[in-house]
């Protein structure tokens, strides 16, 4: 369920701004790959630093793109077992149990990402001479936007469940999403 119709101005602000990023970084993928094949191809060499480029790109769409899908609710879920096998009170509890755990592991990736970053920084690309740590700093950065919009998706789900449920539009045609707030 998108939850960004419900966001404050930063944060929906910060979505549009992730967005904008994802467009240019993914079309400059798509444009540096092409380029680089037909160079390959028709003239015989390549653009060495566009692999490096390409590779920075790919990872940086790669996190930033788990903070957009974050921010849109856009996360894969697989409830069938769940819907069928547990009551309401279960299942809402269950859901605080995962936003937990979730909050938990993106800390944890977070810390990880942060730690991974620091200790390759000093380390150069081979062609560009980009530190490796701003390669690395992906991880830690997109992970703590999609920390950012999952807090404030929990904070509006424990809080203000009736205020999603009169905001926001069905993702499923049937409104399936929005029976669980019933």
């Amino acid at each position: 369920m998108d939850f960004r119709p419900l966001y404050p101005a930063i944060l929906r602000g910060l979505s549009a701004l992730i967005d904008l990023l994802l467009i240019i970084a993914g079309a400059s993928i798509v444009i540096l790959v092409f380029v680089n094949a037909a160079l390959r191809g028709f003239a015989g060499f390549d653009l060495a630093w566009s692999l490096e480029v390409t590779a920075f790109l790919l990872l940086w769409v790669t996190f930033l793109g788990c903070a957009a899908a974050v921010a849109r609710g856009a996360h894969m879920r697989v409830t069938e077992i769940v819907e069928a096998a547990l009551p309401k009170t279960a299942k809402l509890w269950l859901a605080r149990i995962i936003d937990l755990a979730i909050i938990a592991l993106l800390i944890s990736l977070i810390i990880t990402g942060a730690s991974i970053s620091s200790h390759t920084w000093a380390q150069k690309t081979t062609v560009l001479y980009w530190p490796v740590g701003l390669l690395y700093a992906s991880m830690p950065v997109g992970i703590f936007l999609s920390l950012v919009f999952h807090l404030y998706n929990v904070g509006l789900d424990f809080f203000a469940p009736q205020l999603i449920k009169e905001h926001l539009e069905p993702h499923h045609n049937d409104g399936a999403d929005l029976e669980d707030l019933a």
